[in-house]
């Protein structure tokens, strides 16, 4: 495992921005042409509390590309990295054979497995090679509530921390 980058980037989430619209999910699916069954970033509906305090809230998940990846170490086949460059955790798909221990190693449920069994996640877009100035997703959000950000490894820590307590509370 690498030493966590000084420089991070994230597609940061702001819920009270979402409308729930799913053009993220959309967005991406349709410039990664990603099969059926496939979501590199998903819109989840997240309701807590009991009747008659119900709240609700949207979260906009995809991979956080973490600090410390928990996917990363696990892999028999060290299919995953994080580069020092920019703090991106890639696969690569020609090493991974598909065990699925990353999937149950992320917090965050985000492994997916494509054709072949391979693992397959979002990676911004980077190997797209897309004249955009951001991923898809975030330029497609008609609320505004993605942003493509440069982060430091602690402030990105505190979103991982936010998400997971999001998460678990469902």
């Amino acid at each position: 495992m690498m030493p966590a980058s000084e420089k991070e980037y994230l597609i940061d989430f702001d819920s009270e921005k979402c409308t729930q619209c799913h053009g993220c999910e959309i967005a991406c699916k349709a410039w990664r042409e990603l099969s059926y069954g496939i979501q590199y970033r998903r819109v989840l509906n997240l309701w807590q509390g009991e009747y008659p305090r119900v709240k609700n809230a949207s979260l906009s998940l995809a991979c956080l590309h973490c600090v410390a990846p928990a996917c990363e170490a696990p892999c028999p086949e060290n299919a995953l990295t994080k580069r020092s460059a920019d703090g991106l955790v890639m696969v690569n798909e020609t090493l991974c054979n598909g065990c699925e221990i990353c999937a149950d190693a992320c917090p965050y449920g985000v492994p997916q497995f494509g054709d072949g069994g391979i693992m397959v996640k979002c990676d911004f877009c980077t190997t797209q090679h897309l004249a955009l100035a951001h991923p898809p997703c975030v330029d497609t959000c008609p609320g505004n509530a993605l942003s493509y950000i440069e982060i430091s490894p602690v402030e990105k820590r505190r979103i991982e921390d936010k998400t997971r307590s999001l998460l678990s509370s469902r």
